[in-house]
């Protein structure tokens, strides 16, 4: 990101404005946590590049935090600020934070995708070409585990137990968690080390212990992540938009609408609170159906 621009702001705000400077380092912080979250979870590289895609998934994320609404409002603030800025100084032509509205009601879920959505986009990464087995292994395993970003480009073969189905995920403030995964995410890593992984860590002379690489060798960066989300979104028979962070509320919104209950779902995300998990325990208009069908006397 545009660091020089973060300092211009920061020197507006304190000159110009003549905030304290608990405002100046509360907007700051704010700004800097943004940076962040684009960067650990493959979003816009740039402040002009910025999509509503990516302001979906930090809203998404902020919510994951079980954040009160006012730090909500108050973060939205700051960054619709700083953008302001940025347009005044003609660094940037829009504000993607000026349609945000944070109202004191029940959290909305941030958007997920229906099992048809996910069918067509593993559809899309079906084949033996080492590139696509490794692609095909990145999606089952975001959307199998319900990981971040972030813990999927760590992930080591070291935290991979086969015999067990487990995976040992190192989450956000070193809290560490046990994820089982299935016979489908079992297949499609054993492929994908067999075709892509191994031959190209010979290949170009590498020796680490991350999973995920790129066709160098190297491990994959979250970047690298929503860059093949998007070309998989290419390929596929959808005509939307992915953000990394999607698939994770995917997971869990799947795992409740089979019947899973709220603590498990907890558990296997990483959540602190059980009271940031509840923001999943929406209704479908599927599952609504199925329910009418199968209960109401009439239906």
């Amino acid at each position: 990101m545009e660091q020089q621009w973060l300092v211009e702001f920061k020197q507006y705000l304190a000159i110009e404005r003549q905030y304290s400077e608990a405002t100046v380092t509360a907007y700051t912080k704010d700004l800097y946590e943004f940076c962040d979250f684009l960067k650990n979870n493959g979003g816009a590289v740039s402040f002009k590049k910025i999509q509503n895609n990516d302001v979906h998934a930090y809203l998404g994320w902020l919510y994951d935090r079980g954040l009160k609404m006012t730090t909500v409002s108050r973060k939205i603030s700051s960054l619709k600020t700083f953008f302001h800025f940025l347009i005044k100084n003609e660094k940037v032509s829009y504000n993607p934070f000026s349609y945000v509205s944070i109202k004191r009601h029940p959290r909305r879920l941030p958007h997920f995708f229906y099992e048809k959505e996910m069918n067509a986009l593993f559809a899309a990464v079906q084949g033996d070409e080492p590139l696509v087995t490794r692609d095909n292994a990145l999606l089952e395993a975001l959307y199998s585990t319900g990981m971040r970003v972030s813990e999927c480009v760590g992930l080591k073969m070291a935290n991979i137990d086969f015999e067990m189905h487990t995976m040992l995920v190192h989450g956000k403030g070193k809290k560490d968690r046990y994820v089982p995964f299935g016979k489908y995410l079992e297949q499609a890593l054993q492929r994908y080390f067999t075709l892509m992984r191994t031959p190209v860590m010979a290949k170009y002379h590498k020796n680490h212990d991350y999973v995920f690489v790129n066709h160098y060798g190297d491990q994959l960066t979250s970047a690298g992540v929503s860059y093949l989300l998007d070309e998989i979104v290419k390929k596929s028979s959808l005509t939307t938009t992915i953000h990394p962070h999607e698939l994770r509320h995917t997971f869990a919104t799947h795992l409740l609408a089979n019947g899973a209950d709220l603590r498990s779902v907890q558990e296997l995300l990483g959540h602190s609170s059980i009271s940031t998990t509840q923001i999943y325990t929406h209704v479908t208009p599927e599952h609504l159906q199925r329910d009418y069908r199968k209960f109401f006397p009439r239906a």
